[in-house]
């Protein structure tokens, strides 16, 4: 997906996190998403191997940690965190600790890449996709908002799986904007 536009999943969903929370965005890379939710008023942790893209943003409302999330050691991120972002990293065995992370009544917005991506370009290797419905699995003690996978045109064509899910009950639905999915698409309320 693209390096600078935000991802509209994380747009669409961040509303959800309590205002003014405590946000994780795990593997930020080049702070993208991290900006976008300090604009929104969220205290960031952003984290990832190298942060050194990242030290423009850091700040009061903005810390920054450099950790190799893959280098096996425990979870090493705390927890009660009223929202965690992922978008377009998978490292399995962070699956469990992120749900357990989260404060309650926090959300969980997930996006990444998915088995079939390989006809597109990167990643291709299926250790880095997901395969079908594995973030409902991986998120199921998790009251879900909305789940889809299948191919997207936007920002580019991939086939994606992505997730929007809350610690507790949900409320209102945040509004849609114009789909770009094809395929299986389900919005689901508990």
């Amino acid at each position: 997906m693209s390096e600078s536009i935000p991802s509209a999943w994380l747009t669409r969903f961040a509303r959800l996190i309590q205002r003014g929370g405590s946000v994780l965005d795990l593997a930020a890379g080049g702070g993208r998403h991290t900006r976008l939710l300090l604009d929104m008023g969220f205290r960031v942790t952003a984290v990832d191997r190298d942060v050194e893209r990242l030290r423009p943003l850091a700040g009061e409302r903005c810390e920054l940690r450099a950790i190799d999330l893959e280098a096996g050691a425990p979870w090493p991120l705390g927890r009660n965190y009223d929202g965690i972002v992922v978008i377009n990293y998978l490292h399995r065995p962070l699956l469990a600790p992120l749900a357990a992370a989260l404060a309650p009544g926090g959300v969980v917005i997930y996006e990444t890449f998915a088995v079939g991506n390989e006809r597109f370009g990167r990643p291709r290797n299926p250790e880095f996709l997901l395969r079908p419905g594995e973030l409902l699995a991986a998120f199921a003690a998790l009251s879900v908002v909305a789940f889809e996978q299948g191919e997207v045109t936007q920002p580019r064509p991939a086939v994606i799986q992505r997730i929007a899910a809350v610690a507790g009950p949900h409320g209102e639905l945040p509004e849609c904007p114009a789909e770009t999915t094809v395929g299986h698409s389900a919005a689901m309320r508990s």
